[in-house]
């Protein structure tokens, strides 16, 4: 069997195992829906002011939840499964089992990546179908750019977390820590301009609100050009490569246990 062929087998396996399993199902896929609806039926679909000209709240609340999707399908779901393998013991058979460990960990990868990309077409197509959210056709590669960098950089920070976390019940509490407080600074949640400065200038450091910002050009009708946002992947991909740095001399196959 072929290289390609182990790896599409990877691939189809851990899409099995993502679908069969309720609480990834439900915390990637359908939360975001849920509070795609819960955002625009309590602030309305009225109009708010993003870099200095007026959009839809929806055009403005669609890209915001799709950050909250692309991290939980990434930095969520790879941080959280990988912890838990390793701590039962399953990557320690995996490394020793004839499976390159490159290929098992790019099937995981590839997985989130699919499955961001199945997200991508359920949030726009709500957006489109209920509140009339439109994707300028000029921005499409700008935004399947940002995507894929976003994705990435997150899968790569979640090898690195996932070398710090010491047990797996530590998962879930360390990833909400971190990524709670800074989707409710970075805008996802509430547009920047109302929020106090403080607050934006230290979510300028991190990763989440470039991603958001780099999707929400994307979807903005008044953007011109590809919506290649140079600087914000430049951030997402600086982070990237440190995460990748950090797994590459950290993270490990056996339990901490042992």
């Amino acid at each position: 069997m072929s290289g390609a062929q182990l790896a599409l087998l990877q691939l189809r396996y851990d899409q099995k195992s993502f679908w069969r399993n309720p609480m990834y199902v439900f915390f990637t896929v359908i939360q975001p829906v849920i509070f795609l609806f819960i955002f625009v039926t309590v602030f309305g679909n009225d109009f708010t002011e993003v870099n200095g000209h007026i959009i839809k709240r929806s055009s403005y609340y669609v890209p915001g939840i799709l950050t909250l999707a692309v991290v939980s399908a990434t930095f969520f779901n790879l941080t959280i499964s990988l912890t838990r393998m390793r701590e039962r013991g399953i990557l320690k058979r995996v490394r020793s089992t004839p499976l390159p460990p490159w290929m098992f960990l790019g099937g995981r990868v590839g997985s989130c990546i699919v499955v961001t990309g199945l997200l991508v077409v359920l949030l726009g197509g709500i957006g489109k179908a209920v509140y009339g959210v439109a994707i300028p056709a000029d921005t499409l590669a700008g935004l399947a750019i940002s995507l894929l960098v976003g994705a990435a950089s997150f899968c790569c920070l979640a090898f690195a977390l996932t070398s710090r976390v010491p047990s797996e019940d530590a998962a879930t509490p360390m990833c909400n820590a971190i990524v709670l407080p800074l989707l409710f600074i970075s805008g996802v949640f509430i547009p920047n301009e109302e929020l106090p400065a403080s607050m934006q200038n230290v979510a300028d450091l991190f990763p989440i609100k470039h991603l958001f910002q780099a999707l929400l050009t994307g979807f903005d009708p008044a953007a011109k050009g590809p919506g290649v946002e140079v600087g914000h992947l430049a951030v997402m991909a600086a982070w990237g490569a440190a995460g990748l740095l950090v797994a590459l001399f950290r993270f490990s196959w056996t339990p901490r246990s042992e």
